[in-house]
């Protein structure tokens, strides 16, 4: 009986190259909306992206798993791909099969587990290992209301890649748009009712807080508040 191969370093697998490639460019290109805080934060995520291509990790080995939202991927990328962001859904289409996609909460709401799900590709549980970024992806199903939660320690950015949300009920983000979250901001996601929306998201953070990070939904309290 032979051996099984071993997973092979990143500059092997041109998919993964590419999608990091493709992230790089996202945050190199989308501007900063004059904005000094987030210009540094796209400048420490492209620094993070190239650190990872440099270091050229051996890919972890993981399960692909589907969730009822991505029944809504082909959609999504079809849509993707005429925006300014087809480069991107062109890299993510060739690795759709790879994705294991997660909810990420020991409890999730009900009726959320049918219209969302998150996948990491790059963090200390993604494809593409590293203690010092995690990338990813997020999907919503039309009509998605993703409740208000933050992170601890994390600076956060999403990036729209298909479909058309709103945060905070505070303007709304087609392909292309950058939302910023610096550490603990709650924040609460909606999506359009018609379509579903495709998210890119980085998260910047300690070591530590990158590898223990936990989301969490704010709590309402019994007289209605937040």
């Amino acid at each position: 009986m032979e051996n099984a191969s071993p997973p092979p370093l990143l500059s092997a697998s041109p998919s993964w190259v590419y999608l990091l490639r493709d992230f790089l460019a996202m945050y190199r290109a989308i501007p900063a909306g004059g904005s000094a805080t987030i210009r540094a934060h796209q400048r420490q995520v492209r620094e993070r992206i190239g650190g990872v291509l440099r270091a050229n990790p051996v890919l972890r080995e993981t399960d692909a798993a589907r969730k009822p939202v991505t029944a809504h991927l082909p959609r999504a990328l079809d849509q993707g791909r005429k925006t300014p962001m087809s480069d991107v859904i062109r890299s993510i289409d060739g690795l759709k099969g790879e994705l294991s996609w997660q909810y990420g909460y020991e409890k999730v709401p009900r009726g959320l587990d049918q219209k969302y799900a998150y996948t990491e590709l790059v963090g200390p549980t993604g494809p593409v290992p590293s203690d010092q970024i995690i990338l990813g992806l997020v999907l919503f199903a039309p009509d998605c209301v993703y409740p208000a939660h933050a992170h601890e320690g994390i600076t956060e950015s999403y990036i729209c890649l298909s479909g058309a949300m709103s945060q905070n009920d505070q303007g709304v983000y087609v392909p292309g748009s950058m939302i910023f979250n610096p550490p603990g901001r709650t924040h609460r996601i909606t999506v359009a009712d018609l379509e579903p929306s495709l998210l890119a998201y980085a998260w910047l953070g300690a070591p530590e807080k990158l590898v223990s990070q936990r989301m969490v939904f704010t709590r309402k309290s019994r007289r209605g508040g937040a």
